[in-house]
């Protein structure tokens, strides 16, 4: 794997009135969004996320002015840059709400994750090597290093990335070409450590509801896991019967700011995390039933740092996912080094193999998973040229070039 010499990107351009931007659109796992080129967007942050609610259309529910897709989902943005040092690619992860002005980039994504590595193949940031292409990713939001593999066969024009193929991945039609990710180390992504308040379960103090028992985790994701039946739930509700009830989504929020402050996030009521992950017994042959808030509207799956978040607390002895799951080790092998949790979410189930110590309690010390990505369109995405006029405010690597 090696990174291209020079600039192998387009500069953004004015157009009458707008600016075109490039971009890529694309699909990664069960999320959608569009993907830039760091060095190609204003250096400065509260114009580069001017460009990229101008991108979306946000602030609209519809987002009708833009290409989002009406739902947090498909209102993400990849930023992605070279890497330095034993890393080949640098990305920020974005993520917007419709309705909303703010461009949070705290958070992770492992599903956009997954888009990673085709885009910088794709734009010529890397070339690839191989029927296969392994590269190492940082993603810049929590210090996150991940490997990622995807297929890059030879054609005519030299080799590609290949998208079709026999994957299958829960929550999106059809089959695709494997993106193999592996986690090198998530624990505490954003809280700081895996268990933030060093419990595996707290019993925390509600308005409203009383004392409610959850586990507070982050394994690539600050999260908040209850089980359903505590907040008035079943566990297998439909996303829309989950958006449909306003008690319930209030009664989730109430218990989302409270565990906020306890690891340490403080006032979230603003921000994206944690998001919030109901369990219950699994139905489909699974570990456990999962239904997730992000946090105020309800995932059509499950988000992949979630579900490796998760799959972590459903092996710590203790905690509410535990329990929920029999309060057995998956495999039903104690002194299992790698094993694999099946987490059922509304549109299916998702497997997450997890890297254990052999401690006691177990320490997950890697997790791998299967994701599939595709490239939807490449281009140019209009935005006014009020909101960024590249001739008078520069782009990242201008602003470099400058300063070297």
């Amino acid at each position: 794997m090696t990174a291209t010499d020079g600039p192998s990107y387009r500069r953004a351009r004015t157009t009458g009135p707008q600016t075109a931007v490039p971009c890529l659109v694309m699909r990664g796992g069960t999320s959608r969004g569009l993907f830039f080129d760091a060095r190609a967007l204003p250096a400065d942050t509260a114009t580069r996320d001017a460009v990229l609610l101008a991108a979306m259309g946000s602030p609209d529910a519809r987002q009708i002015d833009g290409l989002g897709g009406a739902h947090p989902l498909t209102s993400k943005v990849g930023i992605v840059s070279p890497g330095s040092g034993d890393v080949d690619v640098e990305w920020t992860f974005a993520q917007l709400q419709p309705a909303s002005d703010t461009v949070d980039t705290t958070p992770n994504c492992g599903n956009m994750l997954a888009a990673v590595l085709p885009f910088a193949i794709e734009t010529g940031l890397l070339t690839p090597r191989g029927d296969t292409t392994t590269a190492r990713v940082l993603t810049r939001n929590t210090g996150a290093v991940a490997e990622i593999t995807v297929r890059t066969p030879a054609g005519p024009g030299g080799r590609y990335v290949e998208y079709a193929g026999d994957a299958r991945i829960d929550g999106v039609p059809g089959t695709a070409s494997p993106v193999q990710i592996a986690f090198l180390d998530t624990a505490g992504s954003v809280a700081g450590s895996l268990l933030p308040t060093g419990n595996v379960r707290d019993a925390v103090v509600v308005p409203g509801l009383g004392e409610v028992e959850v586990t507070l985790i982050d394994n690539g994701q600050p999260l908040v896991i209850v089980r359903a039946e505590r907040l008035g739930a079943r566990g297998d509700e439909t996303p829309a019967e989950i958006d449909g009830d306003a008690g319930l989504r209030d009664r989730v929020e109430r218990l989302r700011l409270v565990c906020g402050q306890a690891m340490g996030l403080g006032d979230v009521i603003a921000k994206n995390y944690p998001k919030m992950t109901l369990v219950s017994a699994a139905r489909a042959g699974g570990d456990l039933a999962t239904r997730s808030l992000i946090p105020h509207v309800a995932h059509q799956s499950i988000g992949v740092l979630a579900a490796v978040t998760v799959a972590t607390a459903r092996v710590l002895p203790g905690s509410v996912a535990h329990e929920v799951a029999g309060g057995v080790r998956p495999d039903g092998e104690d002194g299992a080094r790698e094993v694999t949790v099946s987490v059922e979410h509304p549109s299916g189930e998702f497997s997450v193999a997890l890297g254990l110590d052999g401690g006691d309690p177990p320490a997950v010390v890697r997790s791998a998973l299967l994701r599939t990505a595709r490239l939807l369109m490449t281009g140019e995405v209009l935005v006014p040229r009020a909101v960024w006029d590249p001739t008078t405010a520069p782009t990242a690597d201008q602003n470099e070039e400058a300063t070297a």
